[in-house]
Order: C-alpha cells, then structure tokens, then sequence
C-alpha cells in the first residue's frame, strides 16, 4: 500500500514538474509577422485566450498590435499573461554583397591568461585566486572605465604594484574581483589576454527602406579563442574587396577571402546576436541597387519544400542568382538559426565554390518572389547542403 502510494505521489509530482516547464518556457512576449499564425505548444488543460483590447503602438513608420493573452489552467487558473506584438507588412530590399566588419567590444574580453616572470625570476600567476575566466569581459578597474587594450594597460602600469578592484560581467552579471599586478620588464601586468575588437567578411542580407537598417550573416560574431558571442559596444559595416575563392571539399569548408584594410564606410553595427548582425545603413548607394525593389518577408506557412534562389557576390563583379533547393523546414524553430535545410543545385555555383562556403552566411533565399530567409551554415561532411534561418526570425530579433 505504501509502495503504490509512494508512486502514485512521484507520478503526480511528475505531471506537475511537467507542467511547470511547461508554462516556464512559453515565452512572454511573442512577436508575429503580418498574417502569422499564433504558435505556442502548451500541454493538456492549457489554453491561451485574449483577454484584453488590442492595443496600437508604433513601430518606425508603421504600426503594430499588440494583444496581452492569458495561459489559463482548465480555462479558470490564469498561470501567465503573454504580449502578442503582430508587425505591419513589411518589405524588404534583399542584398546579398559582400560587407566587412569592424566590430569593439563592450571593455575588453579576456581570451587568455599566462604566468608573469617577475623581476626576482619567478613564474607568478597574478590572477590566480581571483575569480576571473576567459570569457569575462572586464569593464571597469579601479573606478576607471576600460573601453579598449590601451586603457587597460595604462590603468595597470599606473597602479605601481597596488591592488586593482576589477569589475566585470559574465552572462550578463556585473561581477568584482581583486588582482595585485607584478613587475616584469619594467611595467606591471596582470597576467590576463585580452581583445577588444574583432573584423571579419561576410554578406548583408537585407535593408528596409522605412527605417534604414540592416541585416546580415543570419548568425552572430563568436570569439575565436572563448567561441562565446562577442558583446560588442559599437560597430562599423564597410566595404570589402573579393582576394580569393577557398573552394569547399568534403570535410574541409571553403572560404570566400576579403580584405577590409581600405574599405569605405557603410554603416553603424549597434547589435550582434545568434540570429545575425543589425545597424542602420547610411551608405545605400555602394550596393548600386534600387529601392523600388522591394520583396515581402514571407511567413512560415509560406515557405514550400522544392526550388528557391539565393543572392551573392563571389567574385567582386555584382550580385549574381543561383539555383538552390529547400529539402527541409523546422516550422517550430524559434531557437537557432538552422531553421531550414538547403542545397545548392546550380553548377556555376558549385564550380566556382564546391558549395556554401564561409563568407556566404547572410547571402539571402528568394522563393515565389518573397524573402524566406538567409543562408547561416554548411554542412562540412557535405558541401552541396547548407542551413538557412527564417526571414521572420531575423526581422523580429531587430525589433527588440
């Protein structure tokens, strides 16, 4: 009797730690595209309903509906309240040029430690006991701000072997820790690597004429030493030059090699996240294109297994169509940017590239005349297959 009841007890318990993820994971505000249908997965008993007036806010130009829903519990127990922000129809010019990046950080990002030869010959480890990582971007010390290596170095060389309080974030929380520097070859040093920008070639995906920004690579910028999402502080899109194709071979992915040193001012880069690259565009008329050319953002119930095109410039001669197809959607994917499964079928492309290659990230997809999303990675063990994130993703994550 008491063993059945113990189960019993688990099982219950069981239902409700399923429930409770459940609700915790159904998001409090959910942005919808123009004609989107509503999808949030909910368990057995959980309804969603609107129970108040749709409210309109602007967005830009345009404006935007904003209805509060209640997940309720056997339609009674409200257990929360989601925002549901439906956008205006919105076009877009899809680009797809070739853009460079130069990207600073937040202060400065720790990407490495090493030991210190002090003065006395002694391998010495000043951050050690301090509860600083890699990954950590350091952000003030001693009262100061660090915004860039420099600022940093001077601060410490300053310090004349006194403590350093340092503050810094990690995930988003500001954090203090204290390191005493060491003498070495006539300056103090903490025994930190740190970086405090990052540049790089990729493609512009998309402008809207109504607010002037811009989108591109569909992925973020990682640092090459933490592989953690670079929080960056400021930016600028500029212009890139085409040196040369690194073709793509089976387990070996290619790459499309830019050079930035020269290039002419774009725009401002305010936001890097996992879905891509924003800022405001200044420059429009480097990408020689017309306006006018708009296309909407399809929803994902627009989207259809079977042709679709992308647009890229691979060889510093223009924009340029190729033929790919769709073999896959994950309709639910609101998490990553592997939203779709894609595969080139165009042999110019394969002859000039063996496939997706590094640089083509951002290079937008056309179906039935409608931006469906832009191309984020390849598959390495098979160039000719690739992954793309849904234009709506894009969009809504530069709306927040």
């Amino acid at each position: 009797m008491k063993r059945n009841k113990a189960i019993i007890l688990i099982f219950f318990l069981f239902v409700i730690f399923l429930y409770v993820c459940n609700i915790t994971n159904i998001p409090s505000r959910v942005i919808l595209m123009n004609n989107e249908k509503l999808r949030i997965n909910t368990l057995i008993g959980l309804d969603v309903k609107t129970n108040y007036d749709d409210v309109i806010e602007t967005w830009k130009s345009g404006e935007v509906e904003t209805s509060n829903m209640t997940v309720s519990l056997l339609g009674t127990i409200p257990v929360k309240e989601v925002s549901v922000t439906r956008l205006p129809e919105i076009n877009v010019v899809p680009l797809g040029n070739l853009i460079g990046l130069r990207m600073y950080t937040k202060g400065v990002l720790v990407v490495g430690m090493s030991e210190i030869q002090s003065e006395d010959n002694k391998a010495v480890k000043p951050y050690e006991g301090s509860s600083i990582k890699e990954g950590d971007t350091i952000v003030e010390i001693n009262d100061y701000k660090i915004d860039s290596i420099e600022t940093l170095r001077d601060v410490v060389n300053s310090s004349d072997g006194n403590d350093l309080i340092i503050k810094y974030e990690r995930d988003g929380t500001l954090l203090t820790s204290t390191i005493t520097p060491v003498k070495s070859d006539d300056e103090y040093k903490i025994g930190l690597w740190v970086r405090d920008s990052a540049t790089g070639v990729g493609t512009i995906s998309f402008y809207v004429p109504e607010t002037g920004q811009f989108a591109a690579l569909g992925h973020g910028i990682l640092d090459v030493d933490t592989g953690d999402l670079i929080d960056i502080e400021s930016g600028e899109l500029v212009t890139s030059k085409v040196i040369n194709i690194d073709k793509a071979k089976v387990g070996e992915p290619g790459e499309i090699r830019g050079s930035i040193s020269s290039g002419s001012f774009l725009g401002e880069v305010n936001s890097n996240t996992d879905f891509g690259i924003y800022g405001d565009l200044s420059n429009l008329s480097s990408f020689n294109v017309d306006v006018n050319n708009s296309v909407e953002v399809a929803t994902r119930d627009e989207i259809e297994i079977g042709d679709a095109v992308i647009l890229c410039d691979l060889d510093g001669n223009g924009v340029e169509e190729y033929k790919i197809e769709v073999q896959n959607l994950e309709l639910n994917n609101n998490y990553d940017n592997k939203s779709m499964k894609i595969k080139v079928v165009d042999d110019r492309l394969m002859e000039k590239t063996g496939g997706i290659i590094c640089g083509m990230s951002g290079s937008p997809i056309l179906q039935n005349g409608k931006l469906i999303g832009v191309v984020t990675n390849v598959l390495v063990s098979n160039p000719e297959v690739g992954y793309g994130v849904f234009a709506d993703l894009m969009i809504k994550e530069m709306m927040k």
